[in-house]
């Protein structure tokens, strides 16, 4: 009886230490696949090493108590490519900072799966297509700077939807449409919309819509 309840104790540690694994591999995994859409001259990623049993001991990678990646910090370090869409799966990420870049492609969609984001901060890159409207999804979002950049059509109004958000930063795009003005977006400074030539203004509400041209 005794052996039996020492092999099903070693099961059980077994199974939970390989099921802790997986994840940390599989966060590995998407930021691995990051790191090879990615130029890197200045070798800021050297430490990004797939062999490893997670991603925590890499320079620029944050995690939690349980190993779970929550930052990753990558703002000013001369990077070029393209986001990827495997980024969606790091669900406990809480700040996404790739600012100051020369990533250039779409924001994915998935993103808007990262349901603990805080901040995402992709301004001053060269970031191209719509602003995706599955970032309403992300309720815990308080900071979404996407500024200098060459990010076309409207402003989503699922944004609106965010209680949490408290700085939108949008200027310097080639925007169009109207500029939202409930939710989080009453409170959000004219400035922060500027330099898009193609955004005519604060949307006025109960009357006829702008012709937005988009």
């Amino acid at each position: 009886m005794a052996l039996c309840s020492a092999s099903a104790l070693t099961l059980t540690l077994t199974l939970t230490v390989t099921v802790y694994l997986v994840g940390g591999n599989s966060e590995g995994d998407t930021l691995y696949t990051l790191r090879r859409s990615l130029s890197d001259p200045d070798n800021v990623l050297q430490s990004w090493d797939p062999t490893l049993v997670n991603p925590c001991t890499w320079f620029h990678v944050t995690c939690n108590q349980d190993n779970r990646v929550t930052r990753v910090d990558l703002g000013n370090s001369n990077l070029s490519g393209h986001l990827v869409p495997e980024l969606g799966k790091l669900k406990y990420l809480q700040y996404l900072e790739l600012y100051k870049n020369h990533i250039q492609g779409t924001i994915p969609v998935e993103l808007g799966n990262l349901r603990s984001l805080i901040s995402l901060d992709l301004y001053s890159n060269n970031i191209s297509g719509t602003i995706p409207a599955s970032l309403g999804k992300l309720k815990s979002l308080v900071f979404l700077r996407l500024n200098d950049n060459q990010l076309t059509g409207q402003i989503p109004r699922e944004l609106v939807g965010i209680s949490s958000l408290k700085i939108v930063d949008v200027s310097s795009n080639n925007l169009c449409g109207t500029i939202p003005t409930t939710g989080p977006f009453e409170h959000i400074p004219l400035n922060n919309f500027e330099n898009n030539p193609r955004l005519e203004g604060p949307e006025l509400q109960g009357l006829a819509s702008y012709d937005t041209n988009c």
